[in-house]
């Protein structure tokens, strides 16, 4: 029964979407590449919008701060990378793969303990007001920018894609480049961590009774406010994960890279349902596609078709796809 209640027609949002544009762009080979370079974007997306949208469904927090976690992450993997040049100029994935993981651990690590200083100074004096944590986490966000420039310096930095992450794999006549295969599993992985964590653990249960009821859960003796500062710190780490891998997607980074893709977190969360996972994913994948489709067909209307997309889907439900329902 419990299936049975599920709302499936949002998944059907993403293939309908491919299917319709399909005659439009006639060649299958370039829809077929197009579509697999959409879905991979889209998943980079998801993982740098999953942070957020955890902090604001679980803690409903605006933390319009969380580009400088994205940036930050991307400016240590250029450290962490660049130590190991021997690794990632190997033509053997298996050696790319231990220069990349250990990068992406340590700028998890880094946002994640930034975060956590960001919780505690910047948020959490403005808990439960909405436009006050916007202009607090906004202030935050350019404080942030201004000492990675401090570190790193403010011009563009490379971000080179490992050797062995180069090149494309192909499908008759159609390339699918093998570092977006890579982001489409790594997105899958978080997605899946992030499900179970929250649907089939104590932790999980814990914090979404918090959410729905914060002092019978403090009465039953457990410290919410720790948990929801773990759910921030979780969030942090995985704005840095995103971080670099929108870096090596984009082989470059800057100080205002963070500010930049905000606007595509939000469409993505806005479109979700503001706080849904599911909704996030689905969100995300849509504005790949939609990116990647209307780059190749329209150039001059690109960076206006996630908002057309954002329009259309709340016209059809205009609290988003799954909305959460206990705000």
């Amino acid at each position: 029964m419990k299936y049975l209640d599920f709302d499936w027609k949002p998944l059907a949002l993403v293939p309908v979407l491919a299917l319709l544009v399909m005659p439009l762009i006639g060649s299958s080979s370039t829809w077929l590449t197009l579509t697999a370079a959409g879905l991979a974007m889209g998943m980079i997306i998801f993982i740098i919008a999953s942070g957020l949208t955890l902090v604001f469904g679980l803690m409903d927090v605006l933390n319009f701060g969380h580009g400088v976690f994205i940036a930050l992450g991307a400016f240590v993997a250029t450290s962490v990378l660049g130590a190991m040049g021997d690794w990632t100029q190997s033509a053997e994935l298996w050696r790319n793969l231990v220069a990349v993981f250990p990068a992406m651990l340590v700028a998890m690590a880094v946002a994640g303990a930034v975060g956590l200083a960001f919780e505690r100074f910047i948020v959490r004096p403005v808990y439960g007001q909405h436009l006050k944590q916007i202009l607090i986490t906004m202030g935050g966000m350019i404080i942030g920018e201004e000492l990675i420039k401090v570190v790193w310096g403010p011009a563009q930095i490379p971000l080179s894609m490992p050797e062995g992450m180069r090149g494309s794999m192909f499908l008759g006549d159609a390339a699918i480049e093998k570092y977006r295969l890579m982001a489409m599993v790594v997105g899958l992985v978080v997605f899946g961590t992030l499900a179970w964590v929250l649907s089939r653990t104590k932790v999980g249960l814990l914090i979404r009774a918090g959410v729905q009821d914060r002092s019978m859960v403090e009465a039953m003796g457990y410290r919410i406010k720790r948990l929801f500062v773990g759910v921030f710190v979780v969030g942090s780490a995985l704005a840095g994960l995103g971080g670099v891998m929108w870096g090596l997607y984009q082989q470059s980074v800057i100080p205002q890279m963070g500010a930049q893709v905000n606007v595509l977190i939000f469409i993505v969360i806005i479109i979700g349902g503001l706080g849904s996972t599911g909704g996030a994913l689905i969100g995300a994948l849509l504005v790949g596609l939609m990116a990647n489709y209307t780059g190749f067909l329209a150039p001059k209307v690109a960076l206006f078709s996630n908002i057309a997309l954002m329009v259309g889907v709340l016209l059809w439900r205009p609290q988003g796809v799954y909305p959460v329902t206990n705000r």
